[in-house]
């Protein structure tokens, strides 16, 4: 690691960090406090996604939905209107929103194919995103004059990476530029989780071998064809299972690469030095 030690961390005149963890646990939340102090480069792994590497398919979407529509589309081929996606720091909807769910074409279901089509091009941008940490921490210092850096990932960092192998070349990548902290979350966190995606289900993006052996136990289990299945009932059995299969993987990566935080201590941070603390805490209980 970075940093060998609590007082290492500490004293660093240059401070980065990596945060990954299922999403809502508090990743954008805590980068986003630490941003607010002026003092701190807020790298987002899902906003570079959507503006770098998938902004042109995402807006090529919106434009082929449009062109369904006779009105719209006379006004795009004749350029008399733009269409364009308003991504932000606090709204990555244009990026789940071009991912899709699977399934019934009447329920907005996308075929297989093309489903598992767009989870190739997520995944291949998700992985550019997070090889790019280096060149914005070096952006960050040298261009913007921030003397601190907080990468902030997406919840599917685990599905691309595999924490046993000790030449990875993604966590050998990230390891090396940032101390990789896990925020853990509890049981009862999980729980909250899973209702919050009941109440509103979002596209995710999946390590291809598990997500085809969710995909066909979900079809065994409903009795049911591709084209008839509903797409938001899949995601939500997806996301169930998707939390079991995470758990181990985030710890592995905590343990052979980075260090563990607790949810319930980075809801406590309210400032810059809460942050220092609670990692600091965490290299001294690592050793």
């Amino acid at each position: 690691m970075i940093y060998a030690s609590a007082e290492e961390w500490r004293n660093a005149p240059q401070k980065r960090v990596l945060l990954f963890a299922m999403s809502g646990l508090g990743k954008t939340s805590l980068s986003k406090l630490l941003r607010a102090t002026g003092s701190w480069f807020h790298y987002s792994i899902d906003y570079r996604i959507g503006t770098r590497y998938m902004g042109e398919r995402i807006t090529d979407n919106a434009k082929r939905e449009a062109m369904k529509s006779p009105f719209l589309r006379d006004l795009l081929r004749s350029n008399s209107i733009y269409i364009g996606s308003n991504i932000s720091f606090d709204d990555l909807k244009p990026v789940s929103t071009y991912l899709g769910k699977p399934g019934d074409p009447a329920k907005g279901g996308l075929s297989w194919a093309e489903y598992t089509r767009r989870q190739g091009e997520f995944r291949d941008a998700e992985v550019a995103a997070l090889m790019d940490t280096g060149h914005f921490i070096t952006r960050a210092c040298d261009l913007y004059q921030y003397p601190h850096f907080i990468c902030d990932t997406g919840g599917s960092i685990c599905e691309w990476v595999d924490p046993h192998d000790p030449h990875d070349p993604i966590l050998t990548e990230l390891s090396s530029r940032t101390l990789m902290v896990w925020i853990e979350g509890t049981e009862a966190h999980t729980a909250e989780l899973i209702r919050r995606f009941d109440q509103e289900p979002k596209p995710m993006s999946y390590d291809p071998a598990f997500l085809l052996e969710t995909w066909e136990s979900y079809l065994e289990a409903s009795d049911t064809t591709p084209d008839k299945v509903d797409p938001d009932d899949f995601i939500r059995w997806a996301f169930a299972k998707a939390l079991a299969h995470r758990q181990p993987r985030y710890r592995a990566m905590a343990d052979r690469w980075g260090i563990t935080v607790r949810q319930q201590d980075v809801e406590k941070i309210t400032d810059t030095e809460g942050f220092v603390s609670v990692i600091a805490d965490a290299l001294e209980m690592r050793g």
